[in-house]
């Protein structure tokens, strides 16, 4: 029984031990590399880019993207907008006047429908090539507001003929919004401060994040193009064309703004898909990975961990959930040394990018720990995700809503794409509250103390996302 519950409880506990050393790994290589990128001149002859904007159902959002795409500082003979539209509510009328308005003006933009949305949005980028003309293409989300100057600092690095892919960073039009949004803005500073740029620095792999970036034509199809396989596509065809040797260029001053959901169902529906695609992109793409012969043993590990990065949520869930027989059993709680360093490796990681967003050390100490309480919360959806994408369960495309929040004050109440039935998971998680709350009483009744912490910040954060699951989803238009 002891070796039952001891053996995976260790494992996982190892598992984030490892995984936050190579996040702390990329800390060192993101300060080496950091410095100011300097804008490389366009060419002589300014090459024809297509933009696509793939669209399912974005009625509150779609005339604030296509208005700032239009405002591009890129001559219109030279830009090709096609808005690759599967939407099946009034979001296609909405579309339909921008284009007759921007086509007055003058701009080649061009409203593409298909009969069914096979392949959800890989399957639209996908039809759009086989229309377009650019020999590069960008592509935005509809959440996102891109800057005038995009395609201007973005093309140039396109002139080195290994580069296929340019990324920017993501910036955040509502961070101020609400403590969900302020998390969410936390988490993902790291990933497009240090994560992404550290990666790019020591010429290991880093991924198109699906939206603000731009793609030489040549690579997709080079790498097979894109494929529906995986939830996400981006992350796919990304390692297919790195592991041809394309080079990657990611631009961390180069800031694209997009809105972050507001919403805990919002929130995670875009976990599940980001976390559910990992997981089948780890299976697809990382034997051949290590089968590469061409890569560095470096590259292959930070490969590993990168494809694998989803699976901490197994990994902290099965810790917490064995922590309590742990603890019954009175058996490995040394181990938990290995937890504790873990997390200095994380602050490491996410304060090297908080104080370079200009955050100071007073918030770090209230942000920080929030944030690992929400991620605690959300470990048993996004486990249950990571596991469906290892075990091959295919499931739909889900997009995440939006909402055109952008200040405090703004309402979302009404939005027609909210979810307002209870996740069945939500009851899961309040079940877990209690579980914790046994653990904490167990540690009290016998005098242990070290996990106390622990399951106070687990009773917390599932605490927290039940509760904001249920509020947000009966909330009344």
């Amino acid at each position: 029984m002891q070796y039952i519950v001891l053996t995976p409880y260790l494992l996982s506990v190892l598992f984030i031990f490892a995984y936050s050393v190579s996040q702390a790994g990329l800390v060192k290589s993101y300060w080496q590399a950091r410095k100011r990128e300097s804008a490389l001149p366009l060419p002589a002859r300014l090459p024809l880019v297509t933009v696509q904007l793939p669209v399912y159902n974005e009625r509150y959002v779609i005339e604030r993207l296509i208005d700032a795409v239009a405002q591009f500082d890129y001559p219109k003979e030279r830009l090709e907008i096609q808005i690759l539209d599967d939407s099946t509510d009034d979001t296609v009328d909405i579309i339909s006047r921008k284009i007759i308005h921007y086509q007055s003006l003058g701009y080649n933009i061009a409203h593409i429908r298909r009969a069914t949305r096979t392949g959800y949005k890989a399957g639209a980028l996908a039809h759009g090539l086989t229309l377009a003309k650019g020999e590069f293409v960008a592509i935005f989300d509809a959440d996102f507001v891109p800057t005038p100057d995009f395609l201007k600092k973005s093309i140039p690095y396109f002139g080195d003929a290994a580069v296929g892919v340019v990324q920017s960073r993501w910036g955040h039009l509502n961070e101020n919004f609400s403590l969900i949004t302020r998390l969410q803005a936390f988490g993902l500073d790291a990933h497009f401060t240090v994560e992404q740029t550290g990666r790019n620095a020591g010429g290991h792999f880093i991924n198109f994040n699906g939206t603000a970036g731009v793609w030489r034509v040549a690579t997709i199809a080079a790498a097979g193009g894109w494929s529906a396989d995986t939830l996400t596509e981006d992350l796919d065809l990304s390692y297919r064309a790195q592991q041809q040797g394309w080079r990657f260029v990611y631009l961390e001053g180069l800031i694209s703004p997009a809105e972050l959901p507001v919403t805990m169902p919002a929130v995670k529906s875009q976990q599940y898909r980001w976390t559910k695609g990992a997981a089948e992109c780890a299976r697809k793409n990382l034997p051949a990975v290590w089968r590469n012969g061409q890569l560095s043993w470096a590259t292959k590990l930070y490969a590993t961990f990168h494809l694998l990065n989803s699976s901490i949520f197994v990994a902290t869930l099965l810790t917490a959930l064995l922590s309590v027989p742990v603890l019954l059993l009175g058996l490995g709680w040394q181990w938990l040394a290995f937890f504790q360093l873990s997390l200095v490796s994380m602050g490491v990681f996410y304060w090297a990018a908080f104080r370079r967003n200009g955050g100071n050390l007073g918030q770090f100490l209230l942000r920080f720990p929030a944030f690992l309480v929400i991620m605690l919360g959300l470990s048993l959806h996004n486990a249950v995700a990571v596991l469906e994408g290892y075990a091959g369960k295919k499931t739909p495309f889900i997009r995440t809503p939006k909402f055109n929040v952008t200040q405090r004050g703004d309402r979302w109440q009404a939005n027609t794409y909210l979810a307002r039935q209870i996740p069945p998971m939500t009851w899961l998680e309040l079940g877990l509250v209690l579980y914790f709350v046994a653990g904490i009483a167990l540690g009290l009744y016998t005098e242990q103390y070290s996990a106390l912490a622990f399951h106070a910040l687990l009773v917390v954060g599932y605490g927290f996302v039940a509760y904001y699951s249920v509020r947000h989803s009966r909330v009344k238009s």
